[in-house]
């Protein structure tokens, strides 16, 4: 009787406790799939849009759950031990932006090795063996902003850009942006600042910058940092310098109209989300992306088209 309760146990580990907690079934008695879906950090708010689009998708497919998981803020060592922990759990799939591709390409590379699918989006890992990349392309995208400054200052002026060094979008947003602005020889870079990921700061660096560029023709940001509060931008006088950046959500649309920005490049947020789960499920039956960059194309918003552009936004907010 003993050797037999012994043996049950045995089977019961074998059955149920190696692999951790067991994917749970559908109502059809399919296994679920667990896509794990992770932004830079929980503080950016850009990426609360990644996550809605994640979890219409899940829903719509029927039979996929979604664990939306990253560091409280940007911390690259942080977001390395959770995708290491969604590994160790064997999801089904992983979604990442990178807070630095380079960082993660081995932590990448390994999730590949045991059989877990791994897709970008946003900020890209280039040289991992991940499958598939979905985001704006950030050389034209940066290039856009470029010829957008070239435009409004007609050629001429000083100009200053934000970025975070680290991140591999971000640098190729910059590599863009001076590869426009090298052909018009009037313009001239007087600093680029790094704003390490952290939107609070923004305020004081435009205006540490206002106060030492007093002729500040422009500033442009690769990130939305200037546009993720009000008062990021307090210090610069529209009339006298315009603020190019990247990021559509509120309030930059309210900036734009109030004329404290002149332009903004809006990206697919939701899409960050539903794309990249949409990617993991077909690779999951069999079907692999047709190619390993998926462009989702970049908005160039401004006062001509703000209104016909929030109104869109409403219609996606809606999922509609």
């Amino acid at each position: 009787m003993r050797r037999a309760a012994v043996v049950g146990l045995i089977m019961l580990f074998a059955l149920g406790g190696c692999g951790g907690r067991q994917p749970e079934q559908s109502s059809t008695g399919a296994r679920r799939l667990r896509f794990a879906v992770i932004p830079k950090s929980l503080d950016i708010p850009v990426f609360n849009y990644a996550k809605v689009g994640a979890e219409r998708k899940a829903k719509s497919l029927g039979d996929v759950d979604i664990l939306w998981n990253a560091p409280t803020s940007p911390d690259q060592l942080k977001q390395k031990e959770i995708l290491e922990s969604y590994i160790t759990q064997r999801v089904d799939g992983i979604a990442i932006s990178s807070l630095n591709g380079d960082f993660l390409t081995d932590t990448i590379d390994r999730a590949v090795a045991a059989g877990i699918p791994v897709v970008t989006w946003d900020s890209d890992a280039p040289r991992s063996k991940r499958l598939a990349f979905y985001g704006v392309d950030d050389f034209a995208s940066g290039r856009i902003m470029g010829e957008q400054a070239i435009r409004l200052l007609d050629g001429k002026g000083k100009v200053a850009i934000i970025t975070s060094v680290g991140a591999s979008n971000l640098q190729r947003r910059l590599d863009g942006v001076k590869d426009a602005l090298a052909k018009a020889t009037g313009i001239q870079v007087v600093e680029v600042f790094d704003i390490k990921e952290d939107s609070v700061r923004c305020a004081e660096i435009m205006a540490t910058g206002t106060r030492r560029y007093p002729d500040l023709a422009a500033w442009l940001s690769v990130g939305g940092w200037p546009v993720f509060t009000r008062n990021a931008t307090a210090s610069v006088d529209p009339s006298k310098t315009k603020v190019i950046s990247f990021d559509t959500i509120q309030p930059a649309l309210d900036l734009l109209r109030e004329g404290k920005v002149t332009v903004l490049l809006g990206q697919k947020y939701f899409g960050w989300g539903s794309e990249t789960v949409q990617l993991l499920y077909d690779i999951k039956h069999g079907k692999n992306p047709a190619s390993p960059i998926v462009d989702s194309g970049v908005d160039v918003v401004t006062k001509d088209n703000v209104d016909e552009y929030a109104a869109t936004w409403k219609k996606m907010e809606a999922g509609s």
